[in-house]
């Protein structure tokens, strides 16, 4: 009763806190009606793919998410196929990106190689102005529901602007959406910075950057799809021009079409601290084919459902998660991803924390620690595809970096803000043990680190606006944080002052400041606690 209480009187006075935190999974397979790629990838080999889907997916008794593109909605077969699906654990929605019946069915000349071309500025609405995005979703929207009866709750792609998303909502009230994973230059698009996992209310003026108030977003949330692997999808390609892809996705033999990751991956999904609550998407685009994908699906859905019979995961639509986003809160919450082992024969350790105002990854590898990646989030960064349509064949979504180890990185050189200490005058990096990691107390991620190199303990508790830090240490130990890049980074950084450091990037200027601590130009810059705390405030840009 008091549990309940205490519930009650939380979500009385607006908190977002709540009693469960469910750990969700959405499998989603989007469906293209022709792959131009591949000449031995025919339609009838996409529609197979799709019906074995299905069967795999009712085998094991898993609902789950179908989103149509335009040219595969309007095909007979799908229609049929999918309107025989029961709707109380199947979704029908819509996958969004541009084919040629969609331009000239809303009045448009087509301007793609392909029925379908897959570059930035043809196949997605970035390539259209806003009275063309509007045009485009008013017609796939009629002959939805001409055929299915009603509108789609779920429209996802690997990027959508912020202004079709906010006409997909206001009039006709979708549920949820859902984009890419963070990467850089895949397939030519690149996605980075953003709120690395689960999911957030995007800005109205971009799509990919979080909105910190409520009157600046757009009430439907943006899940991110594919499952990264938490540890190594972010340094994937590192010093090369894009990345490869570790996820969930079953096609890859590395990743989700491994036994080994995938038990990996779902045991650090279930058991690994999330904060508000924990996401990931399974599933698989149809153009990969059912040859590609059999062995990986045939193998990830009986856990799956393992997992969902012992109620230790939540399998429903990406509808039912949105509005379950919805109704439990009124802006984006702060949550985490814990890798706290590696698979095995591995030794390094990774931890996302994500809030709407800024991102963070520690990383642990060799006994030594760093901040990999921090970013920033500002609602009222315009993307530059909002009022032009791009005109490139690729997309670029970028945030404001802090901290950057990808790139600023290299192979030879590690970037990031790393620990370190003063021994005898030369700079250490200091030496640590396994972690201890708690999101018990609600909006807090706490993490107790304790070290090797002396008889100590470093403790960081994440808030949605601040990183704080302490060391429990001998006396006298100095100990600091220096941020390490490549010698040719191109870093934002404009002054470095003892309370802060302002920069610039995208065109939007910046600041970081320290509630507690100090900051020098020392080593690109350096940060050095005040009595062992040191206060990053990330919430005040």
């Amino acid at each position: 009763m008091k549990k309940l209480f205490i519930c009650l009187a939380l979500l009385l006075i607006g908190s977002t806190v709540f009693c469960q935190k469910p750990r969700i999974v959405n499998i989603v397979n989007f469906i293209r009606l022709l792959e131009p790629r591949d000449p031995a990838i025919t339609e009838d080999v996409l529609y197979e793919t799709v019906v074995k889907q299905v069967e795999l997916m009712k085998k094991y008794h898993l609902g789950g998410t179908f989103l149509l593109q335009y040219d595969a909605l309007m095909d007979p077969r799908y229609q049929k196929l999918l309107k025989q699906l029961p709707k109380n654990s199947f979704e029908i929605g819509a996958w969004w990106e541009i084919p040629q019946p969609l331009v000239e069915h809303s009045g448009m000349k087509w301007r793609g190689r392909y029925p379908w071309d897959w570059r930035a500025n043809i196949g997605f609405s970035t390539g259209y102005t806003q009275t063309e995005r509007r045009k485009l979703i008013d017609t796939y929207m009629r002959d939805f529901k001409h055929i299915f009866g009603y509108y789609p709750k779920s429209i996802a792609s690997w990027f959508i602007d912020a202004y079709s998303l906010n006409y997909m909502y206001t009039k006709y009230h979708i549920a949820a959406s859902a984009n890419c994973k963070d990467q850089y230059g895949t397939d030519g698009y690149t996605l980075w910075g953003g709120y690395w996992n689960q999911a957030y209310y995007p800005s109205k003026i971009n799509a990919y950057m979080p909105a910190q108030h409520e009157a600046a977003q757009i009430p439907v949330p943006i899940f991110r799809m594919l499952g990264s692997d938490p540890i190594r999808q972010y340094d994937n390609g590192l010093g090369g021009e894009r990345q490869g892809v570790i996820t969930l996705e079953p096609v890859y033999p590395k990743a989700g079409g491994d036994s080994v990751w995938v038990d990996w991956f779902f045991k650090q999904f279930v058991n690994g601290p999330s904060m508000a609550f924990a996401y990931t998407q399974a599933g698989q685009e149809n153009s990969f084919t059912w040859n590609a994908m059999e062995k990986g699906l045939t193998m990830q859905f009986p856990l799956i459902a393992k997992l969902r019979d012992e109620k230790k995961i939540r399998v429903e639509t990406l509808a039912a998660s949105g509005e379950w986003f919805k109704s439990h809160f009124k802006v984006t919450p702060s949550t985490s991803v814990s890798a706290t082992e590696d698979l095995p024969g591995g030794d390094k350790k990774s931890i996302w924390f994500d809030s709407r105002f800024y991102r963070a990854n520690l990383y642990w590898d060799d006994s030594t620690l760093r901040f990999r990646d921090i970013h920033l989030f500002d609602e009222k960064m315009v993307s530059g595809y909002e009022t032009k349509p791009v005109t490139s064949n690729e997309c670029r979504f970028f945030t404001l970096p802090l901290v950057d180890g990808y790139l600023w990185g290299t192979k030879e050189i590690s970037a990031g803000l790393k620990f370190k200490m003063s021994v005898n005058g030369k700079d250490l990096l200091i030496k640590f043990d396994d972690p201890a990691v708690s999101d018990r107390e609600p909006g807090k991620l706490i993490v107790n680190w304790p070290v090797k190199s002396f008889k100590g303990t470093l403790r960081m508790v994440f808030t949605d606006r601040q990183i704080a830090m302490s060391m429990m240490a001998p006396a006298g130990t100095k100990w600091f944080l220096d941020l390490d890049a490549a010698k040719d980074a191109k870093l934002p950084f404009q002054k470095i002052s003892a309370r802060g450091v302002t920069a610039q990037s995208e065109g939007v200027s910046y600041k970081v400041e320290l509630g507690k601590g100090k900051m020098d130009s020392r080593n690109t810059f350096r940060l050095t606690p005040d009595r062992n705390q040191l206060f990053i405030d990330l919430g005040t840009h």
